[in-house]
């Protein structure tokens, strides 16, 4: 019961808190000589990391004119090594995952203010489960904990690889992911793509944006049709830009409003805007706090707790039940008090 109960809150709040801020200032904050004139910006890296470079420089390039900061790029794909940057201020400002910015909230002094959205404007995606098209596994062969299945699982700390479906899925029906199949390898959704088309992995988990973003070439389109999806999860709160919280205020203000102003309005600088965005699966950002993560800690909470239970450890359980009750709390509260943010100054494309 504890489970589904925490899954239907989480979900609610996908969409209940998506855009949402709990307050913000709408004045202008006043300029500062000792403002910083270059940042560097971390960027989670998911897939197609040969062509990064490509897909994010015109948006830096856009960035750097109009905020007038030069912005050097920080590229990984390892959640970690993002959060420990920005603890250590070797990256102000960045682009997360909705678990690697949970992260650098608690740890690294991290400021939620914008999410990104899927290319129609609409909020979320979800966690799959993938086989081959040719496949004769079913979901409850999956299940079934035989320990017959090949399967592909995500980072440790990946939202839609890992995290959702524990808690979606595999914690529900009482299946311990470590101890059911054959083997279990963890990897990137691209690594888990290439192993199920390949015949290496049975299974795997995966996300919609990438199945979404094999569409984009005739290889990947071959290999999508390969593909069959035997799972879906309901929707996960996207990606969030944040900022470090003792960064200059006038910086910030500053990445606030580019972001915020990017790809809206109408004409050909928006057209051309929101296509840099759509190369990465987003549509134009909407404003963002602290709460849009809630769901997020609600289920890394979940986890801890049934992870802690498994194994027997009262400290760890009474820890993890404490932070799951809180994470329930600081959700009713940010529900019932959620305002929207400040709007950004205006459009990029009327300026």
């Amino acid at each position: 019961m504890r489970t589904k109960t925490v899954l239907k809150t989480a979900s609610a709040l996908v969409i209940g808190l998506a855009g949402l801020a709990l307050a913000s200032c709408s004045d202008k904050p006043a300029m500062s000589s000792d403002a910083p004139k270059e940042i560097t910006f971390s960027i989670l890296s998911f897939e197609k990391s040969q062509n990064l470079d490509k897909m994010w420089q015109p948006l830096l390039a856009d960035m750097e004119k109009q905020t007038g900061l030069k912005i050097k790029p920080f590229y990984s794909s390892n959640y970690t090594s993002l959060v420990e940057a920005m603890r250590f201020n070797q990256v102000q400002a960045g682009f997360f995952s909705s678990s690697s910015g949970l992260d650098a909230m608690t740890r690294a002094t991290g400021e939620v203010f914008a999410h990104t959205t899927n290319p129609d404007g609409s909020d979320g995606y979800e966690s799959i489960i993938i086989v081959r098209s040719d496949s004769k596994l079913t979901l409850d062969d999956v299940l079934k904990c035989d320990h017959k299945i090949n399967f592909g699982i995500g980072d440790v700390k990946s939202t839609s690889g890992t995290i959702v479906p524990k808690v979606h899925l595999f914690m529900p029906h009482e299946v311990d992911t470590d101890n059911c199949f054959r083997s279990i390898h963890s990897g990137s959704h691209q690594n888990n793509v290439e192993g199920v088309v390949a015949g290496v992995y049975d299974a795997a988990t995966a996300n919609t944006d990438t199945l979404k973003e094999l569409n984009d070439t005739p290889a990947g389109q071959a290999k999508a049709a390969k593909l069959k999806v035997l799972w879906s999860s309901s929707p996960i709160p996207k990606g969030v830009i944040e900022y470090r919280s003792d960064l200059n205020p006038v910086v910030k203000e500053k990445l606030r409003s580019f972001f915020l102003s990017y790809g809206q309005g109408t004409g050909p600088e928006a057209d051309r805007q929101r296509a840099n965005l759509k190369v990465m699966q987003w549509g134009p950002m909407q404003p963002a706090d602290a709460a849009y993560l809630l769901p997020e800690r609600l289920l890394e909470a979940s986890v801890a707790l049934a992870d802690a239970q498994k194994n027997g450890d009262a400290g760890k359980i009474a820890k993890a039940q404490a932070e799951l009750d809180a994470a329930n709390k600081a959700a009713a509260v940010a529900a019932a008090k959620a305002v929207p943010q400040a709007a950004a100054d205006a459009p990029s494309s009327a300026q």
